[in-house]
C-alpha cells in the first residue's frame, strides 16, 4: 500500500471549507431544536388523544384536565403526558372526576355495558401493566374479541429498509407469526399501504381482498375480514395495528370508531416502549464503551442514522477507544455522540463515504487507500494522512485508523530494515564522545541492553584473537586518515561463534579531521554457516566423482576385456551372426549387460544375452561369471533349463544374495534347423520372417536369484531361410516416461523399416532406435538364416568370444 505525495494547501479553500463547517454546525443545531420542540408538541397531542378516547372529552376539556392533573401532582406538564401515555411509573392517580362526555361522544351508557367509552377506560387501565408490544397484543385480543368479534391481532412495525418486521402478536400460532416474521417492501401488503396512506384498511370481501393484495394466513381464508390501522406518533405512523376475524361481516361504524379509537390509545403505550429500549440502548452503549476503554489502537463504533426511508444521512459516535484522536486533537470519549458529518462535513461524498456505505450494505470490511483530510483550526489549515478500515458489526461500523506520520513511518522502515537485515547502526562523536546504538546492534553483537555502548577504539576486543588485528588497523585508517572500511569478523558469544561484518565511514570538518564515526554491523553467520556447508559438500562430491570414474574406467577395462566386439559379422554353424554392445552415456557407471556366441563342439551354435541389475564392478563380476558359467555347462553337455536352474542356485548363494539377473539361452541345431531356447525373465526374442515382424512367446522361466525353486521351460522354432533372430537387452527398448509396449512396437517398426533377411544393417537399425543420450547399456545379436539352403556347417567355423 503506498500513498501519493500531498498537494498543497489552497488557504482558499480552506476558507470556504471553515465557512461550510460553521454553516452545518448552525444547521444541526437548529434542527435538533426544532425536533425537540416538536416532540413536545406531539406528545401533547398524544396524551390529549388518551383523554379524549378515553373519557370522550374535547380537545380543550383534554388540555385543562392535563393541566390541572399536573398542578395537582406537582409536576410538570411535559411529565404528566407521560404519566398519562404510561411511559413513566404511574404514582397515586388523581381522583378527580372526568368531564361530562360532549354531545354526541360514545360515553351515553354506564361503564361495563359495553359501550365504546367503557371499553377504552378499561382498556387504558390495562394497558399501564403491559410490558411489550407482544403482550399489548395480547391485552387488546382480550378486551377487542368480545367487542369486534376479533380472533387475533398483530402488530408491525416499519423496518428502515421499508419492509415491516412483527413486534407482537394474539391468536396467531408460533409457525405462522415465524413464517410473516418479517415482510419485504413489495406491493399489495395492506399493513405497510395503511401505513403509507395513514388511514385504515378495511377488508371485507375475501375474494376480492385475496385477488388484490397479499393476505397473512395459512391457508388466507382462515380470517375471511381484517383491519390495518396505522398507529400515529405525531405526523407520522411507524407501527400498523391488525385485528383479523373470522366472521364473514363488515365492520359496523361502530366497530371501526372503536378500532381507531384503540389505535390512538396504543401510542402513548409504544412510545413507552421505544423509551425502554432507548435505555437499554444506552446501557449497551455503556458496556460497549467499557470494552473499547481496554482496547489498543484508534478504532470507533459508528451507528447510522438513517432517514424515513431509510437511507444513511450520518453516523453517530457511540464508543471510541483511548488512543482515538482525530485530526482536531479529540480524543477517546471526548469523540462520542458526535456525528460524522458535523465533525468532519469534507468526507460527505467523498470515497470513505462510499466505503462505509458500502460495508453496511455488503457486509464486508472496507479498507481505504492511503488519502490526505484537509480542515481548518483557527482559521489555519491542517492536514493528515490516514489509512482507514471499516468492518460491520450488528447495524454499525467498527472503524480503526492509522495515521502516516513521516518521521514515524521512517523510524518504523528503519528498524524493519534492521530487523529484516539482521543488522544495526552505530555512531560514534569523536569530540563529544558521545556514542548511539541501534537496539538491533546489541542483540548483533551478542550484548544486553542494559551494557554500556563499546568504545570504537575498543571495538577489536570483540573480535576472536584472529579478527583482532585487521578489525583495529581498518578503525586506526578510519579515524585517523577518514578511510571507510568494510571488514569481516567474528566474535565469540553465548550461543557460539558469530561471523559480522561491519561497514563504517568518517565525517569529516572542514580541516580534513574526522569528527565523527557512523555504520552498521551485521551478522553474517547463517549466510556464512551455508557457504561453508557448500564448499564441503562440492569437496565431498568431487571427490566422491574422482572414485566413481576411477571405478567406471577400471569396469570399462574389464569389460572391454571379458566381451571382445567382432569388427564384421561371422558366420556360426551355418548362421550369419552380428553383435552390438554399447555402453550408456548417461552416468558413469558401467552395466552389467553381456552376449555370448560360439560354436559347440558338436558343431551346434550356443547364443547367450544376459542382463545383471545394477552397475559398477560388482555388476561387471557377477557378469563374468555367469557368461563362462554358462558357457561351460552347456559346452559340457547340460541342458538349457539345466544351465539356467544351476546358474540360479549360483546367485543364491553368491556373496551379494541380493542380486538378480535376466537371460536367454538359446541353441542351434544346423542339421534340422531348429534353435531351442529358454529364458529367465528376460525380453522374448524378436523373429522377421518375410517381412513380417512378431514376438516370439516366451516359455516358462523367472529371473535368476529370484527364488530357490524356479521352474524353467523351453521351446523350439524351426528357422527358414531369410529368417532374421533379434536377441537383445531393455536398453534397446527402453526410454524414460514410455511404456515397455511402446518399444516393443518401435522395435518392429524399425526392423521392417531397415529390412529382413540379408539386407539391412545392424548399425541403421541401432541409430533408428536409439536415443541422442543413453541411460543404459545395450547389446544385441543378429542371427540371420541367409537364403541358399544350407545343409553343413561353415568349413572354417568362427566364434565371437576371442
Amino acid at each position: 500500500m503506498t500513498s501519493e505525495p500531498l498537494p498543497p494547501v489552497d488557504r482558499a479553500t480552506s476558507d470556504e471549507l471553515a465557512a461550510l463547517a460553521k454553516v452545518v454546525a448552525r444547521q444541526r443545531a437548529e434542527l435538533e431544536r426544532l425536533r425537540d420542540v416538536a416532540a413536545s408538541s406531539a406528545l401533547l397531542e398524544r396524551a390529549k388523544g388518551v383523554l379524549m378516547a378515553v373519557t370522550g372529552c374535547t380537545p380543550d376539556a383534554a388540555h385543562r384536565d392535563l393541566v390541572r392533573r399536573a398542578e395537582d401532582g406537582n409536576r410538570t406538564l411535559l411529565e404528566q403526558c407521560w404519566l398519562t401515555l404510561g411511559a413513566l411509573p404511574p404514582g397515586q392517580r388523581p381522583a378527580a372526576p372526568p368531564e361530562p362526555p360532549a354531545v354526541g361522544s360514545w360515553g351515553r351508557g354506564p361503564a361495563g355495558t359495553g359501550e365504546p367509552a367503557a371499553v377504552l377506560a378499561r382498556l387504558g387501565r390495562d394497558l399501564v401493566r403491559v410490558g411489550s408490544p407482544h403482550e399489548l397484543a395480547g391485552c387488546l385480543l382480550d378486551h377487542l374479541a368480545a367487542e369486534t368479534d376479533a380472533d387475533a391481532v398483530m402488530l408491525y412495525e416499519r423496518l428502515p429498509e421499508g419492509g415491516l418486521g412483527l413486534i407482537g402478536h394474539a391468536g396467531v400460532d408460533p409457525t405462522l407469526a415465524a413464517q410473516w416474521r418479517q415482510i419485504p417492501p413489495v406491493a399489495g401488503v395492506p399493513a405497510l399501504e395503511a401505513l403509507r396512506a395513514g388511514e385504515p384498511y378495511w377488508l371485507e370481501d375475501h375474494e376480492r381482498d385475496s385477488a388484490r393484495h397479499l393476505l397473512i394466513g395459512t391457508p388466507p381464508q382462515r380470517w375471511l375480514t381484517r383491519a390495518w390501522l396505522p398507529v400515529s406518533a405525531g405526523d407520522t405512523a411507524r407501527v400498523a395495528l391488525g385485528v383479523l376475524r373470522r366472521r364473514d361481516a363488515r365492520f359496523t361504524p361502530r366497530e371501526r370508531e372503536l378500532l381507531r379509537a384503540v389505535a390512538r390509545l396504543c401510542a402513548g403505550r409504544l412510545r413507552a416502549f421505544d423509551a425502554s429500549r432507548d435505555d437499554a440502548a444506552e446501557d449497551t452503549s455503556r458496556t460497549v464503551q467499557s470494552v473499547f476503554d481496554a482496547l489498543p489502537g484508534a478504532v470507533l463504533l459508528l451507528i447510522p442514522l438513517r432517514a424515513a426511508a431509510g437511507e444513511v444521512e450520518d453516523y453517530r459516535i457511540v464508543a471510541a477507544t483511548p488512543d482515538a484522536v482525530d485530526v482536531f486533537g479529540r480524543t477517546g470519549r471526548d469523540m462520542v455522540g458526535r456525528h460524522i458529518l458535523e465533525s468532519y462535513p469534507s468526507v460527505a461524498g467523498e470515497p470513505l463515504w462510499q466505503g462505509y456505505l458500502r460495508a453496511l450494505r455488503t457486509g464486508v470490511p472496507f479498507e481505504s487507500e492511503p488519502f490526505a483530510y484537509q480542515d481548518v483550526i483557527g482559521e489555519l489549515p491542517v492536514t493528515a494522512t490516514y489509512t482507514v478500515r471499516a468492518a460491520p458489526l450488528g447495524e454499525g461500523l467498527v472503524v480503526s485508523w492509522l495515521r502516516h506520520d513521516p518521521a514515524e513511518r521512517q523510524e518504523q522502515r528503519l528498524a524493519d530494515v534492521q530487523r529484516l537485515g539482521n543488522l544495526g547502526w552505530a555512531n560514534w562523536n569523536l569530540v563529544t564522545q558521545e556514542i548511539s546504538w541501534a537496539e538491533q546492534t546489541y542483540a548483533v553483537l551478542g550484548l544486553r541492553e542494559d551494557e554500556r555502548p563499546v568504545r570504537l577504539e575498543r571495538l577489536p576486543d570483540l573480535a576472536v584473537a584472529e579478527d583482532t588485528g585487521p578489525l583495529a588497523h581498518a578503525i586506526a585508517g578510519l579515524v585517523t586518515h577518514g578511510r571507510s572500511f568494510d571488514v569481516p569478523f567474528r566474535t565469540e558469544t553465548s550461543e557460539g561463534v558469530r561471523h559480522l561484518r561491519m561497514v563504517a565511514e568518517a565525517v569529516m570538518a572542514s580541516d580534513g579531521t574526522p569528527v565523527e564515526v557512523h555504520g552498521f554491523v551485521q551478522d553474517l553467520t547463517a549466510q556464512r554457516s551455508a557457504e561453508l556447508a557448500l564448499v564441503e559438500s562440492e569437496r565431498a562430491m568431487l571427490l566422491q566423482r574422482g572414485i566413481l570414474q576411477a571405478e567406471r574406467a577400471l569396469a570399462a577395462r574389464l569389460q572391454h576385456a571379458l566381451l571382445p566386439q567382432p569388427g564384421k559379422p561371422v558366420r556360426l554353424a551355418g548362421l550369419r551372426v552380428e553383435v552390438a554392445y554399447l555402453p550408456a552415456q548417461a552416468g558413469i557407471h558401467v552395466g552389467g549387460d553381456w552376449f555370448s556366441a560360439i560354436e559347440l563342439p558338436d558343431c551346434d551354435a550356443l547364443f547367450v544375452v544376459g542382463d545383471v541389475a545394477g552397475h559398477g564392478l560388482d555388476a561387471v563380476a557377477t557378469m563374468a561369471q555367469l557368461r563362462f558359467t554358462a558357457k561351460g555347462m552347456v559346452s559340457t553337455g547340460s541342458s538349457l533349463t539345466g544351465a539356467l536352474a544351476r546358474l540360479n542356485q549360483l546367485l543364491l548363494h553368491s556373496r551379494d544374495s541380493q542380486t538378480t539377473a535376466t537371460m536367454v539361452l538359446a541353441r542351434y541345431d544346423p542339421g534340422r534347423q531348429v534353435l531351442a531356447w529358454a529364458q529367465a525373465g528376460h525380453l522374448p526374442p524378436l523373429l522377421v520372417r518375410r517381412g513380417e515382424a512378431r514376438f516370439l512367446d516366451r516359455p516358462g522361466g523367472i529371473l535368476l536369484g529370484a527364488t530357490g525353486a524356479p521352474v524353467y521351460e523351453s521351446l523350439e522354432l524351426r528357422l527358414e531361410p531369410g529368417d532374421r533372430l533379434l536377441l537383445y537387452t531393455d536398453g534397446l527398448v527402453e526410454r524414460p516416461g514410455e511404456g515397455l509396449d511402446a518399444g516393443f512396437d518401435r522395435l518392429a517398426e524399425a526392423v521392417r523399416g531397415h529390412g529382413s533377411g540379408e539386407s539391412g544393417s545392424l548399425d541403421a537399425l541401432l541409430a533408428a532406435m536409439l536415443a541422442a543420450e543413453r541411460r543404459d547399456d545395450v547389446c544385441v545379436l543378429d542371427i540371420r538364416l541367409p537364403l541358399e539352403a544350407v545343409q553343413e556347417a561353415v568349413a572354417t567355423p568362427q566364434d565371437t568370444d576371442g
